[in-house]
């Protein structure tokens, strides 16, 4: 049994590696968006949960970094939509 792989075999793996790394690219800011959402509703501290409506949102610290976070992610959003619109065309 040979340890190497055949050319069809190689490139069926570097596909199945570009499309694992391409849906992880796009999961990244929907992700840091909800946690903007949970961590400025909720603070840090789940037990602030029961009295999230008497606080309201909470926008400081870790939020705005998940915010930025989720923003600095967006580029692979932007390139699909980007490729969409000119496959559209």
């Amino acid at each position: 049994m040979s340890a190497s792989l055949s050319t069809g075999a190689r490139e069926v793996h570097r596909t199945a590696a570009r499309r694992a790394a391409n849906g992880l690219a796009l999961a990244a800011s929907p992700t840091f968006a909800l946690m903007a959402i949970s961590t400025g509703a909720w603070g840090a501290d789940v037990g602030q949960m029961l009295c999230a409506g008497e606080q309201g949102l909470q926008i400081g610290g870790m939020t705005v970094m998940y915010i930025f976070m989720s923003v600095f992610h967006l580029t692979p959003w932007l390139r699909l939509l980007q490729t969409g619109k000119r496959e559209a065309a």
